[in-house]
């Protein structure tokens, strides 16, 4: 999925929780939307209002990151972010491998 944005939007509440639950900065958050993540549709946590999206990517210092967000007005909002869980990293690294066939 290719998205259209013109820069992050950060609630301070979602920058701290990020920070001192997970260990994730918001520069880490950021990064991997430059490294070509995979993104998907939230469905279960999608409303009519708000469409929200998972992307599974990495970071420059090859961090495997969960991010949670949704769009507003063109910026992207980074609802959560997180380390993968295990079952994320095995999906994550089995798709790379089939890209690169």
């Amino acid at each position: 999925m290719n998205l259209i944005y013109n820069g992050f939007e950060w609630d301070k509440g979602n920058t701290d929780k990020s920070f001192l639950k997970h260990g994730v900065s918001c520069e880490e958050a950021e990064q991997i939307f430059g490294l070509d993540p995979f993104i998907f549709e939230d469905s279960k946590h999608s409303t009519l209002q708000e469409k929200r999206f998972i992307a599974l990517g990495e970071t420059i210092s090859a961090k495997l990151l969960f991010i949670a967000f949704t769009l507003r007005k063109n910026l992207l909002r980074i609802i959560s972010a997180r380390p993968m869980s295990q079952k994320e990293r095995t999906w994550h690294e089995n798709q790379r491998k089939k890209e690169s066939f």
